[in-house]
């Protein structure tokens, strides 16, 4: 979350940066603050009484002393007034603090200085274009033709399983997920620097809130319920990517300035209910409630993160790269960008069979954002202890990136070429019928 400092020294400066959102979120500043006056003028109220019942509490014991029980006795009466006007007071400074807090957690994050001003996706800047368009000399097929030609994905099957925006991978097709997650993380643990990790799929709410997910996309997340137990609904969620868990590795702790930055690289499914979301009642891959992914995060002193930023998105476009695809960056506008994040590029690979680009990475920065929420810090040199920025990016996702590999790849033969990186994994250099 925001600290509740910038707010109170420079209010118009987070209006202002809020604005440019467009969500009208800078309207909650003056509501925090005004909550956040209630709190402070309660507890200067609280430490007043708290003196007044120790000078009190000071003079019973001279009146005890000269035997004056009498007037020692209304004293004590005086005592246990303030006391109950303490107690009155404490339990004000409690519920306007969490009022102040909730309140303060639904406010995003403010967009850092060189992020584009906008509304939507159609004014973020591309930043860079790799490779060009794939070129057919036949009308390239749709993934959803390829999978059913190639016996890839089973989409009936898929929805009979689970319903609309499931999937069933089957024979080359499960093989070939599987040898993109695994060339995945290779590639980022042998060649990038992360150290691999492979988190639970089900998690606390608490990460849920610690990543900014909570309380703002609580509509798009899998709650579990242990069993008949209807009183665990809600105390657990499937994860919706990597980073719920991963980000919040160190939550709580206090690492050593020599730790940083710690960079770690995992696996996991991820489930997304997306309410009301379009295109999940058609056919294909773009869109689907449960896909895999390969998470990339890092935590950094705030004088590495946007150098820290660059290199997790050559990171992220590395793997692009190798597999000869097509794909531009973009640098999400104002209007556009995530929730917790300070800065967003998102790379978008493109997919010859749906004539369109489709993002398979989106790399942050969150800047100290969600350190704040799950309270993780480091400890400078000078003993200073200070909130870290923490960075999340898809390395990539699928199966955007599956859909945008056979679709690219494909021969006029019905066919799909490998690339060669992926060789080793799929111990073979084509799929065919």
């Amino acid at each position: 979350m925001l600290d509740i400092k910038l707010l109170r020294e420079k209010p118009d400066f987070v209006k202002e940066r809020l604005a440019t959102r467009l969500a009208g979120d800078e309207v909650k500043v003056s509501e925090v603050l005004a909550f956040d006056d209630r709190r402070r003028t309660a507890l200067a109220e609280v430490e007043q009484l708290k003196a007044k019942r120790n000078a009190v509490s000071k003079e019973i014991g001279a009146l005890m002393g000269q035997k004056k029980l009498a007037e020692a006795e209304a004293k004590k009466a005086e005592t246990r007034d303030i006391g109950d006007r303490i107690a009155a007071l404490d339990k004000t400074v409690a519920e306007v603090e969490a009022a102040r807090d909730a309140l303060l957690a639904s406010i995003p994050n403010i967009p850092h200085a060189s992020v584009a001003l906008g509304k939507d996706a159609a004014d973020n800047p591309e930043i860079r274009v790799y490779g060009a368009k794939a070129d057919f000399a036949f009308k390239p097929l749709s993934h959803v033709e390829l999978c059913e030609k190639l016996k890839l994905v089973d989409f009936a099957r898929g929805t009979k399983l689970s319903g609309s925006g499931f999937l069933l991978y089957t024979g080359w097709g499960a093989r070939l997920e599987r040898a993109l997650i695994n060339f995945l993380l290779d590639l980022h643990t042998t060649e990038h620097g992360y150290r691999e990790v492979a988190p639970p799929y089900i998690v606390g709410e608490h990460c849920m809130y610690g990543v900014g997910q909570f309380p703002k996309f609580k509509d798009q997340a899998y709650a579990v319920q242990e069993g008949l137990d209807a009183s665990t609904m809600g105390k657990l969620y499937l994860l919706p990517t990597a980073e719920a868990p991963v980000a919040n590795i160190h939550r709580e702790e206090i690492l050593g300035a020599a730790q940083l930055p710690v960079c770690y690289v995992a696996y996991s499914p991820c489930f997304r209910a997306e309410a009301g979301a379009a295109g999940l009642g058609t056919r294909g891959m773009i869109r689907v409630h449960q896909f895999d992914k390969v998470e990339l995060i890092k935590v950094t002193t705030p004088e590495t993160g946007y150098d820290e930023l660059e290199k997790l998105v050559g990171n992220a476009e590395k793997v692009l790269q190798l597999l000869g695809l097509h794909y531009r960056v973009i640098n999400l506008c104002t209007g556009d960008m995530g929730f917790a994040s300070a800065k967003t590029y998102d790379i978008e690979v493109w997919a010859p069979g749906q004539g369109s680009y489709l993002e398979v990475s989106s790399c942050s920065n969150c800047e100290d954002y969600q350190a704040r929420r799950m309270n993780l810090r480091y400890k400078t040199e000078t003993g200073e202890n200070r909130f870290p920025h923490i960075l999340n990016g898809s390395g990539t996702a699928l199966a955007r990136l599956f859909v945008a590999l056979i679709e690219t790849h494909q021969q006029a033969d019905g066919s799909v070429l490998i690339p060669e990186p992926l060789h080793p994994y799929l111990r073979a250099e084509r799929i065919t019928a």
